[in-house]
Formats: structure tokens, C-alpha cells, sequence
């Protein structure tokens, strides 16, 4: 077998604009807001939440990490949780960011890390950090005194407080709140700038003609695990030119059957790389499965990898929306 399988760079040069160079590699911003500077009020999955200056924030995964990094926030981090799950921050165009922090766990997130750092502000994803089953949820936080922020991306499911927007569309909300809560507005509006104006390019090359049918597989054998219209892979899919064959599930993670997969003659699978679930294994899966033997990714073996942090709501969803829009470009050549 020799799939098509896409060489990743550690860091991708973006296009050249000011806005985007600004997000070089741990940048520092001056004129963040002080210890005791007055509080801003910030939505939070659509609950008006009232915040001070964090100084020990609490990240969970690569997403929110690379967001406040993103930001230029190093400095207020105190550390990060990883589950195996996720790559090594070696990899990171963050590397010496994570370098300058704490790593606090490899586990799941749960309260007793959390006030055990000191922490004065936890930032996650709902159900992806925060969950009722273990314990940490932000009201449970704001019963201790600890703020918390959750990504826009995952308010779709998050109970009392619904909020909905579309994938990057909550990247960008994200990093424009973050902006306003640690007092870096103008870095935040120059960072959704060049996020928009690279996806704008990657639209403007599409090739003509009907989108290339597109299947995510994440995981499962008896079932695959996909991707439905609320996570960052539909975006992905859908501004490189691409259709996500479950587009029109209102879902994020989920469970499908093979039956369907196979009906929608799927031209291209993604596969999510999991530190913990290496890439070449799904697709040895998907290849000697006789289910999928007749199905045009699989015969014509177009695989393309996305790396599980740029899957996940984050500044590396731009990265990987620019190097699967290349690939279908070349493939479609």
C-alpha cells in the first residue's frame, strides 16, 4: 500500500500580512491588563460572566493552549494538561511556550489538579475538560472562586446556556473574548484578521466543478466515529472544497454506521492522528476491511492525515483547512 498520506511541516509559513506574521511563535504582547485592573464581562456558551485579569491559567489540550499562546499570553499561564491523546508540544509552532510553562498532568482534567495549581482561571471545552460525570464543570468552579472560559465550538451541547455558532466562527469568538478578558483587543482582532484572510485565499482556489465527497474517520470498528457539521473538520472539509458526507448531521463527535459510509461513495477519507491511535493503523483498518474494499478512497487509497490539533477547536485549524485544500487541489490536477 502506498497511501497518500501528506508530509506535515512542523509550522506552516502563512501567507505574508502583518496580521498573521504578528502570530510568530512565542510572541510576547506588552499592555496586558494588571493584576486587579477593573473586571470586563465576557459570554461564556451565552451566560453574561463577569472576569478579572487571570495570572495562573489552567490549560487543557493543545486548542487551548495554542489560543492563549496564539495570543501572546505565555505569561500569564501557569500550566497545561495533555491527555496521550494529543501529539507532542515538541511539535508545536508554540514549543517554547509550552517550554516556559508548567505540565501538569497527562490525565483528564478534574478539580483537585486545579486547586491544587492555584488556579484563577481553567480554560477547556465542554465535555472535551469540563464534565458533569468528573466533577468540573464552571459552575462548580465559580462555587470555589475560579473562573473558567469554554470554547464557543463546544457550546452547541453545553446544558442551560446554549450557544451555536459554526466551527471557526467560534475560533474566532474565542480569541476575541480572550482578548477582551486579558486586555489584548488589538492582538486579538489582528489575529481573526489573518485567520479570515486565509481561509478568504483557500476559498478563492477551489477548483470548479462539484465538491469532492469527503469522509472523516476518527476511530471505532464496529462503528466509526465521525465528524458532524459542529467541529472543526466540517469547516475544514467544506472551505477547501470539499463535502463532509455527514454534513448534515447536527453533531459534533459521533458514531455512525458503516452502512451509510459506504453508500456515500466517499472520494477522500480524513484521518485523525491520535498520539494514541497513530494514523497508519486506521487506515491498515480501513483497507483490510471487505465493507469499504469497493469504496474510492479506499481503492484509490486517498488518504489524507490531519493532526489531532488541528481537528480540534484552535489556531491550527487554519493549517490544516490550508494543507487539505492543497491536497484536494492536487488530487483534483
Amino acid at each position: 500500500m502506498n497511501p497518500r498520506i501528506p508530509l506535515r511541516p512542523l509550522a506552516l509559513v502563512p501567507l505574508v500580512t502583518v496580521s498573521v506574521l504578528l502570530a510568530g511563535c512565542g510572541a510576547r504582547v506588552e499592555g496586558t491588563s494588571e493584576a486587579g485592573a477593573g473586571p470586563v464581562t465576557v459570554q461564556r456558551c451565552g451566560e453574561e460572566v463577569e472576569y478579572t485579569t487571570p495570572q495562573r491559567v489552567v490549560a487543557y489540550e493543545g486548542g487551548s493552549a495554542d489560543k492563549l499562546f496564539a495570543l501572546g499570553l505565555v505569561d500569564h499561564v501557569h500550566g497545561y494538561v495533555m491527555p496521550p491523546a494529543n501529539p507532542p508540544v515538541e511539535e508545536s509552532p508554540w514549543a517554547e511556550d509550552y517550554a516556559a510553562v508548567e505540565f501538569l498532568s497527562d490525565d483528564l482534567l478534574n478539580r483537585e489538579l486545579v486547586v491544587d495549581a492555584e488556579a484563577d482561571l481553567v480554560v477547556a471545552g465542554w465535555n472535551s475538560g469540563f464534565s458533569d460525570q468528573r466533577g468540573i464543570t464552571p459552575e462548580i468552579l465559580d462555587g470555589i472562586g475560579v473562573q473558567s472560559f469554554m470554547h464557543a465550538e463546544s457550546c452547541f451541547n453545553y446544558p442551560g446556556h446554549p450557544e451555536r455558532v459554526t466551527p471557526f466562527e467560534g475560533l474566532y469568538t474565542d480569541l476575541e473574548r480572550m482578548g477582551r478578558i486579558f486586555g489584548v483587543e488589538e492582538r486579538a482582532t489582528e489575529l481573526v484578521a489573518g485567520y479570515r484572510e486565509r481561509v478568504a485565499a483557500v476559498e478563492e482556489q477551489v477548483p470548479e466543478g462539484d465538491p469532492t465527497r469527503v469522509f472523516l474517520y476518527d476511530s471505532g470498528t464496529d462503528q466509526p466515529f465521525t465528524a458532524g457539521n459542529q467541529v472543526p473538520p466540517h469547516d475544514i472539509i467544506e472551505h477547501a472544497g470539499g463535502s463532509n458526507i455527514f454534513g448534515d448531521l447536527e453533531q459534533r463527535w459521533t458514531q455512525v454506521g458503516w452502512e451509510p459510509v459506504v453508500e456515500a461513495e466517499p472520494k477522500v477519507i480524513i484521518i485523525l492522528d491520535y498520539g494514541d491511535q497513530p494514523a497508519q493503523e486506521k487506515i491498515d483498518f480501513l483497507t483490510s476491511s471487505p465493507a469499504m474494499a469497493e469504496v474510492p478512497a479506499v481503492r484509490e487509497e486517498n488518504f489524507f492525515v490531519l493532526d489531532y490539533n488541528e481537528g480540534i477547536s484552535g489556531p491550527r485549524n487554519i493549517d490544516g483547512l490550508e494543507k487539505f485544500a492543497e491536497y484536494l487541489r492536487e488530487l483534483q490536477g
